[in-house]
């Protein structure tokens, strides 16, 4: 009993410092971006490779041994590279609540999408899940004075899709923190050659490398390797429902810290699509 107890403990604190850490990568991103610190690409670039540099050191204090079991693919690094730039490039302009709505509205929906197609028969509350995330999701960017960037919208839109490609092509793996590393190790060719596009738009501050190693060191690298140890007591539906309170923390957290504003638009369409969301994985695993 007191085993199971300490367990339950650890699973809850793990995952609210996950979820903490992948609010802050919003906040953190849009802070640096908006006080122009660093540019979009030059962020993407020191928060891949630091976040390499980071579950690597992990792994290997950790006693792990390089095994081609566990190898990433250059599919996969190609999707989280997608994710990383097109999550920075839609910052410039969106709000840290609205960005990661968007971003895990658009995750969701990619995975539960990307089920149907593959011949999974929903039942009638998942359909009812999916028009009202999908909903939610279209009157955020329905053009209006509250409405954001749809520009911005657009690229937080593929950052979702390719955070959504990547997480699927994971699952089942036996040792997620080694596949992990090696995709991170794997995206930082993709990043230097995107680097050097962006070239002209080179624009580093010591304040915005800091940001920027923070945000693929502590909050991602280290983000991940604390979800995947929260995972070990957690059910699949359970992982994916929790997983949207991240935008609720981001939100918050950009009103306390970057003095945005929660509007009732943010509010009914994050209503709309988390609990679209919520009745489509619950209806999946009834």
């Amino acid at each position: 009993m007191i085993q199971d107890e300490s367990n339950t403990y650890r699973t809850v604190i793990f995952s609210i410092a996950a979820l903490i850490a992948f609010a802050s990568n919003s906040i953190i991103c849009r802070l640096a971006l908006r006080e122009e610190v660093i540019d979009a690409s030059s962020f993407s670039v020191i928060r891949l490779i630091s976040g390499a540099a980071a579950l690597w050191l992990i792994l290997v204090l950790s006693g792990y041994r390089k095994n081609p079991e566990y190898n990433g693919s250059w599919t996969s690094a190609l999707m989280l590279f997608l994710y990383a730039f097109a999550f920075s490039f839609a910052y410039i302009d969106l709000d840290a609540g609205i960005g990661a709505l968007i971003l895990f509205g658009v995750v969701q929906l990619t995975m539960l999408l990307t089920g149907l197609a593959k011949g999974e028969r929903p039942r009638p509350i998942q359909y009812i899940g999916l028009f009202l995330a999908m909903g939610g999701l279209v009157y955020l960017i329905w053009p209006g004075i509250e409405s954001p960037s749809l520009h911005s919208s657009g690229l937080m839109a593929v950052a979702g899709i390719g955070w959504g490609v990547y997480s699927l092509r994971g699952r089942g793996n036996k040792l997620p923190a080694a596949v992990t590393t090696d995709n991170f190790i794997r995206t930082v060719p993709f990043a230097i050659m995107a680097g050097l596009v962006f070239l002209p738009q080179l624009h580093i501050t010591t304040a915005g490398f800091i940001w920027a190693v923070i945000s693929g060191a502590v909050t991602s690298g280290i983000g991940y390797i604390i979800w995947y140890s929260a995972l070990r007591g957690l059910t699949r539906t359970r992982a994916a429902i929790i997983q949207l309170s991240v935008p609720v923390i981001a939100a918050f957290g950009g009103v306390i810290l970057l003095s945005e504003s929660i509007t009732l638009r943010l509010i009914l369409a994050g209503v709309l699509t988390l609990g679209g969301i919520t009745l489509s994985i619950y209806g999946k695993e009834k």
